[in-house]
């Protein structure tokens, strides 16, 4: 022992001496409370595990020993005052515990409003209410509502979601978007897509869209009477009023989709979303054949080498690709694309 600790362990005693013998006391109490509690046999794991009594002690300390931070070694002072303002609110919490509500109503009061209600059907809560009043039975509006007459709920009835997903593989969609030129020219896309595979199955490119140039797309999309049972299409004028009557001549159900209500043929917007975000946004389009050929090469890339996350990562269009040999790439649309592919 050197003299520095000499003198650190006589100046340590003094202060001991001269100190309040509560103090001393109070001091011994919090240390062999924590050399307890880090002895306890039932404690598992490294840090220190205190009950619900040892944060009462901890807090009794915190309010009645100045000095208690001197002596706290197992956790952060800080910690202490958290559980004092939890022990703050639970017991603002108790006290302010509901007292028990409005007495319950009895089987035959709750009989009698859903008698009266179903009676009197142009009544309201406050009418019924008035009724009961004149027979000495005192009931709130809120629980009149409650306990009243209601009709059967109808029987439920097929979605829209519902329907597309059960009519997938034999519906195909059918929508329009614009393409600006460079010389600020407006070129009109039909594009038709099967929802099963979400298949880009046909498109076209126009300058002046009618309903005689719709009505060939829609037959040039069919060859060989490869059609689906149904087509969604929106409200736009440019299909012509006799659209829907000339494709069930041929076998083929056109439903129109609500007004304003775009997300009724989701499936288009999202594949004319994915035109815009992934090929016409970063092209400048010379014309309509310009226009034909950059789409025809985007088309073809998007139906056999695209994955698709609605597919599980599969493409539309299903193939057999090797999985062994040296990777190659070759680029779609110079270089805004690439596909990656297994060579032998």
């Amino acid at each position: 022992m050197d003299v520095l600790e000499l003198v650190s362990l006589l100046l340590t005693t003094l202060c001991a001496w001269v100190r309040p013998r509560q103090d001393l006391i109070l001091e011994n109490v919090l240390r062999h409370h924590q050399l307890a509690v880090l002895a306890r046999p039932t404690r598992t794991r490294r840090r220190a595990r205190l009950s619900t009594w040892d944060r009462v002690l901890w807090i009794l300390a915190r309010r009645f020993f100045a000095g208690w931070r001197q002596h706290l070694t197992i956790v952060r002072p800080e910690t202490v005052m958290r559980w004092q303002r939890q022990g703050w609110r639970l017991f603002w919490r108790w006290k302010s515990r509901s007292r028990g509500g409005r007495p319950h109503l009895s089987p035959e009061v709750r009989n009698l409003i859903a008698t009266m209600s179903c009676e009197k059907r142009l009544w309201g809560a406050e009418r019924i209410r008035g009724e009961l009043l004149k027979l000495g039975i005192v009931v709130s509006s809120r629980s009149i509502r409650r306990y009243r007459w209601r009709e059967p709920a109808p029987s439920p009835t097929q979605t829209w979601r519902t329907f597309l997903r059960n009519h997938a593989h034999h519906l195909w969609a059918a929508d329009l978007l614009t393409v600006p030129t460079l010389t600020f020219k407006t070129l009109y896309v039909m594009v038709f897509i099967a929802h099963g595979r979400r298949e880009l199955v046909h498109f076209n490119v126009t300058v002046k869209p009618t309903a005689a140039w719709v009505w060939r797309q829609l037959i040039e999309a069919t060859p060989w009477n490869q059609k689906p049972r149904h087509l969604l299409r929106d409200r736009d004028a440019v299909y012509g009023r006799d659209f829907r009557k000339r494709a069930r001549r041929i076998g083929l159900d056109a439903l129109v989709t609500p007004i304003h209500a775009p997300k009724a043929n989701a499936i288009a917007e999202r594949v004319i979303g994915t035109l815009r975000r992934e090929c016409l946004d970063h092209v400048i389009v010379l014309n309509d054949q310009h226009l034909r050929s950059v789409l025809t090469e985007f088309v073809q890339y998007y139906n056999q080498e695209r994955p698709h996350r609605t597919l599980r990562l599969q493409t539309p269009q299903r193939k057999v690709r090797p999985t062994e040999g040296i990777v190659r790439s070759h680029p779609v649309l110079n270089g805004l694309h690439h596909v990656y592919e297994r060579v032998a």
